[in-house]
């Protein structure tokens, strides 16, 4: 796959390398890591600080591209680059989506037939939600009751779901001021599903 897309050359140290015998640091950001995906699976965001440092620094790309789906991510390794002086350029990639709208993930091999007919509610409930917090951005409390209703009543057993201002993460409860994203995440039978849209409020 790699040689039919052009690429010369591929860096794929092996565990040991990266966790050699008696590894005993750990990356930290603070302050990003402590919401959504990382108040409900503690340390995650330490483990992909740490490994995403290491690789950076042993491989220092000029450009490494994250996927806006795991936006949280996105931002921590952002955060990390600058925090540490690490001199490589972070670039956001938009999610890739199946044509019914189901954001592209390994874990969608997971979900049975019924599970996977029920999967693109999800994209749709939050596509509803910034479209809605577009035109009112007061309308935050609201819509955030309506999206978690929408999401039990299709199937889903709802993690988080969450505006967030786009930048820092803080926590959005009233009105959209500035550039802010819907977050989610859900569980379908044992499959844990997360996405996240724009929501961009009008001048």
């Amino acid at each position: 796959m790699l040689r039919a897309a052009g690429v010369g050359l591929v860096f794929m140290p092996a565990t040991a390398e990266i966790y050699p015998p008696g590894f005993a640091t750990t990356v930290r950001v603070a302050g990003l890591t402590d919401c959504l995906c990382g108040a409900h699976r503690p340390g995650h965001f330490d483990g992909v600080a740490t490994v995403v440092a290491k690789l950076l620094i042993q491989s220092l790309p000029d450009i490494a591209y994250f996927g806006e789906k795991d936006y949280q991510q996105l931002l921590v390794v952002r955060r990390l680059t600058r925090d540490l002086d690490i001199p490589v350029r972070i670039e956001g990639v938009p999610t890739v989506r199946e044509r019914d709208g189901l954001a592209l993930s390994s874990r969608n091999a997971y979900l049975s037939p019924e599970e996977r007919r029920i999967a693109p509610n999800l994209a749709r409930v939050l596509q509803r939600i910034a479209a809605a917090l577009t035109r009112e951005p007061g309308a935050v409390a609201r819509e955030t009751a309506r999206g978690l209703a929408d999401l039990k009543s299709a199937g889903f057993e709802v993690e988080y779901l969450e505006i967030r201002d786009a930048g820092t993460l803080a926590p959005v409860t009233a009105t959209v001021v500035g550039p802010a994203r819907v977050f989610a995440a859900v569980h379908l039978g044992h499959t844990r599903l997360i996405d996240n849209l724009p929501v961009a409020p009008e001048a």
